[in-house]
């Protein structure tokens, strides 16, 4: 079996609440199918790669119609906001070879098969920056970009960092790039900042954790 499951299911279904429709046991619970609004199926593998694959589904909306949908099926991720002991927050800048140039960003890594989030971003953390967190508090967890692809993110804010030696993957180029929360809400607001993970994790902690 693919680390990403059985694509050849027959029937996978989708409930208003974005949750699937099977009981504890795996199995379908006719209850929750009454309640669904949406049915996808027999999915097919189109791609399979290292961090992600591309499935073809066909779902069935609420008015009987079939629409044949493409989805980037990927792991999850956690993103990090690490916040130095003199309140600068430690970016990164990280060629990105999909768009032919570095960004500057959060760290943030993905998730093993089944690994606990938190676990991903104390490595994540540490491969790319070289820090150590004391202290690693969820802020939120929210999808990257579901039009076409079901990575959920969660955003990790890291403090009492110590520093220590990076390890990073063969084929990355990463530099940590500390910055005051100023600049970065400058850099964001300018266009500086172009990744999105990055905009949602300042954002966030500027509007929710330090107003």
């Amino acid at each position: 079996m693919s680390q990403w499951g059985d694509t050849q299911r027959t029937v996978w279904q989708i409930g208003s609440d974005g949750s699937d429709c099977t009981g504890e046991d795996g199995v379908a619970d006719e209850r929750i199918l009454e309640r669904a609004l949406n049915f996808v199926y027999n999915g097919i593998m189109l791609f399979e790669g290292k961090r992600f694959c591309v499935e073809r589904v066909v779902q069935t909306t609420p008015d009987g119609t079939e629409h044949v949908r493409e989805i980037v099926r990927h792991p999850g991720a956690a993103v990090l906001l690490p916040i130095l002991d003199d309140g600068r927050i430690c970016l990164i800048e990280n060629y990105r070879a999909s768009v032919g140039r570095s960004l500057i960003e959060l760290p943030a890594g993905t998730l093993e098969p089944g690994e606990d989030p938190a676990v991903t971003a104390h490595r994540e953390l540490a491969e790319e920056t070289g820090y150590r967190a004391q202290r690693m508090e969820l802020l939120v967890a929210y999808y990257a970009s579901p039009g076409i692809l079901d990575e959920r993110m969660h955003l990790y804010l890291a403090t009492g960092l110590t520093p220590g030696a990076t390890a990073l993957e063969p084929g990355e180029d990463i530099r940590p790039l500390p910055t005051t929360r100023l600049d970065a809400l400058e850099m964001a607001r300018d266009g500086r900042i172009q990744d999105a993970k990055t905009l949602v994790g300042l954002l966030y902690y500027e509007t929710f954790v330090e107003r």
